[in-house]
Order: structure tokens, then sequence, then C-alpha cells
């Protein structure tokens, strides 16, 4: 009887802390929900002075952040977390002072919020212009990635969005105190602290109660593993725009330059292996095979690389191993890469649509019409010609920083930078007009 009253209170008090933590999930989305209100028709320069507030703040606060990101690593050294998301999780001082570049260079970009996309008279003579404006709220899960905290903030607020942020607890700290000086950012600013906030629970059934305040939260985007992007799809009542994994090829065409080809693959597999823009898989003409693959294969050795190739692959490069056919279309996120001999420009398409994720696909060639037919038939978020994959980034690509790669069609594709925190709505001007 007393170990029965005793489990009984241990439940009671369980389910009571439950409540209390979805009450607060539920008071957060409200505040988030009211100050996009306030955020939907800020000025541009307020929102560029605390841009840039925030980015001197980081700097100043280089040795807080990268102390609580310390703690963070080592916490998730002890707890065994794997070495690719253990490069996502770190903080270095490189890494600090890009995310605070970041927010000064979207402080430079033009404020969408306003932008006329098109403006037209009707027959009738009405006056009409489509504008983009705010999405409102945008919820943002994401895993062993703090950068991303201010990422989305920086991008969110330029485009007049709250952002409701729900990181990795393996970056726990890192994502508290990053929030916080983006509050006192928000603060020193004047404007309203719950344009930006954090939960903290990484427990799925508090995540599931997040997804389904859709009267609140206009906009959900997953990054991380297969496992978070399915549980969101599978729960969430919110529009959803996802972030999934990156298995990104790399064709190198027979008439490719072989330096350059080297080069390019060797580097998009090595600077960031456990990025979602590094390349996974090499295809090569079978024309150049047998003289450019002892080469490359060399590169990828002295670089730590290992190489799982066909048999095509490994009868010319002693050290490479045969691939299993579940090393095809997979994310290594790690120093391995699959390589494959095709016949051709169609094999080597046929090949990308069958294992490829939409995310990020290449082509190196000097010769301009399989140029534009690969670009024609490939169909990925980014198509790059005789370029790393790895340029796949709302930063290299001049958005300052994304709040994520889309490879959802809808409603955005690629890097979502300010343009893609937007919608746009129908500005009727008329004198008079009736039907």
């Amino acid at each position: 009887m007393i170990l029965w009253c005793c489990e009984t209170e241990l439940v009671k008090t369980r389910f009571r802390a439950r409540v209390k933590i979805m009450r607060d999930i539920k008071e957060k989305a409200i505040a988030a929900r009211e100050a996009s209100r306030e955020l939907a028709y800020l000025d541009t320069d307020s929102k560029n002075t605390i841009l840039c507030g925030l980015a001197d703040s980081l700097v100043k606060r280089k040795s807080e952040v990268l102390a609580a990101n310390a703690v963070d690593m080592q916490i998730a050294k002890g707890s065994g977390l794997p070495s690719p998301k253990l490069k996502r999780l770190q903080i270095t001082e490189a890494g600090l002072n890009q995310m605070a570049e970041g927010l000064r260079i979207i402080s430079r970009l033009p404020d969408p919020v306003g932008a006329v996309v098109k403006d037209y008279r009707c027959e009738s003579g009405l006056h009409v212009q489509k504008v983009r404006i705010p999405l409102g709220v945008v919820a943002m899960i994401y895993e062993a990635r703090p950068n991303v905290t201010i990422d989305a903030f920086g991008l969110c607020f330029k485009a007049g969005n709250a952002c409701f942020l729900k990181g990795g607890k393996e970056a726990d700290k890192s994502n508290a105190l990053l929030a916080l000086i983006a509050k006192d950012a928000l603060k020193a600013g004047g404007v309203t602290e719950g344009a930006v906030e954090v939960m903290v629970s990484s427990d799925r059934e508090e995540l599931r109660y997040l997804l389904g305040l859709n009267e609140y939260i206009d906009l959900v985007i997953p990054r991380g593993g297969t496992a978070l992007i399915e549980f969101v799809h599978q729960h969430s009542r919110i529009p959803m725009v996802q972030h999934f994994h990156g298995v990104c090829h790399i064709y190198i065409d027979e008439f490719a330059d072989p330096a350059k080809a080297a080069e390019i693959a060797v580097t998009a597999k090595t600077s960031a292996p456990a990025t979602c823009n590094s390349a996974e898989c090499v295809l090569v003409h079978k024309s150049v095979a047998e003289r450019f693959l002892p080469v490359l294969g060399q590169r990828y050795l002295d670089a730590g690389v290992e190489i799982r190739g066909d048999d095509a692959v490994c009868s010319v490069v002693p050290h490479a191993v045969a691939a299993a056919d579940d090393d095809w279309g997979r994310e290594f996120l790690d120093l391995i890469v699959a390589m494959k001999v095709v016949d051709g420009i169609d094999a080597a398409i046929g090949h990308i649509a069958k294992y490829g994720s939409n995310h990020t696909d290449v082509i190196v060639s000097d010769d301009g019409g399989r140029q534009a037919e690969f670009i024609r038939r490939v169909g990925s978020s980014c198509v790059l010609v005789n370029a790393s994959s790895r340029f796949n980034d709302g930063f290299q690509l001049g958005l300052g920083a994304e709040i994520g790669i889309s490879t959802s069609k809808i409603h955005a594709y690629g890097p979502m930078g300010l343009e893609e925190l937007t919608t746009s709505r129908y500005v009727v001007h008329g004198d008079g007009q009736v039907r």
C-alpha cells in the first residue's frame, strides 16, 4: 500500500510538471504571436540597429559563449555523441565571428517587408500591387547546431517575424545564452523580447504539443536527422518546410578539367564532412575513369577519406572498399565517400534521380551543352557547375545566413534567406469601383 501511494504521488508530480511545461510553451507561443504583430511594422533602421548591436554583443561576450559551449561539448562527449554531431555542436572563435558577421550582412541587405513584387492596373482601373509581408511566427526545431539560434533570429527578425526556437538538449547551455544575448539586444532597442522565444524541453510529448499550436505559429522548420523530420511531418498541425538530409553528388564528365575536378571533389568532402552540403557520392564518366580515378583516389587517401566504390572503381583504386547497396543514397556526414563509374551523363542523372535528396548536385565539365543538360534535367534545390557543393549555403550565396536549406518545393526551395521568410498579399487601390 505504501509503495502504491508513493508511485501514485510520483505520477501526479510528473503530470503536474508536464502541465507546467506545456503551459509555459503556450505562454511563449502567445508572446511570440503578440510580438509578431509589432515586428510586422517595425521600421528598417530599428531592425538594423538591433542586429548590429547583437553582433557587437556576441563579440564582446565571446568568453561567455565559448565557456557555455565548452560545457555542452563536455557533456556531449561524455554521453557518446557521434563525431559529426560534435563538430556541429562546437562553437569556435572563428564560428562566433562568422555569426556576428552574418548579422551585419543581414543588416545591410534590403528589407523584404513592403517590397512590391508586382504593380499593374486592371481593365476596371484598379491599381493592383503584390506586396511582401512577414509570415508571422516561425518555429525552428534543430539538433546540435547552436549557430542556428543566431542565424534563425537574425533572418526572422529582419523579415519581420518572431521566432520560437527549439534546439537540441545537447546544446542547451549554448542556445540559452545566445537567446539571452538576443533578448538583451531587443530590450536595448526598445523591442519586445517575445520576438525570440526558446523551448528547453527535450520531451517528445511536449514537442508534439508545440506542433499543435497552429493558432499561434505560422511555419515550422525542422533541421536534423531523419527521425526528427519524420516526427515533425507526422505530428505537426503547422505548415512545414523540411530541411532534409543532403545526399550531394558530383558528376565528373568526360570533358572535365582533371585538376579542377579533383580539387572540387576532394574539398567538397573534406572541408566540412559533417555538413549537409558536403559531397557524399562522386560519379565519374567511364572514358576518363582509368586515368583519373587513381589520382583522385590518392588525393582521398592522403586526406584520410575512405572510398566505397563499385567494381570499376575498386579495379583501379586498390585501397577502395566495395560499396554496399545502402551506400548509394547515404548521407555519411564523415570522411567517407561513395564512388561509381557511369556510362555518361544519362546514367549520372539517372543515378541522382534515384538516390539524390533534392539538396545539391554538381557537374564538372567544360562542355556548355553538357552543363545546360545537367541544369535542365537535375531538379535539386541548388545545381552547381564547376564549383563545390559546399557553396549551397546562405552565407556563401550572399543571403547573410540561412534558416535552413529547404528540400521541399513549397513554400521555399534551397537556402532560406529573407525573401523566403515572407509571403505576399495583394494591395488594391480604387476610385469607387463596384461590381
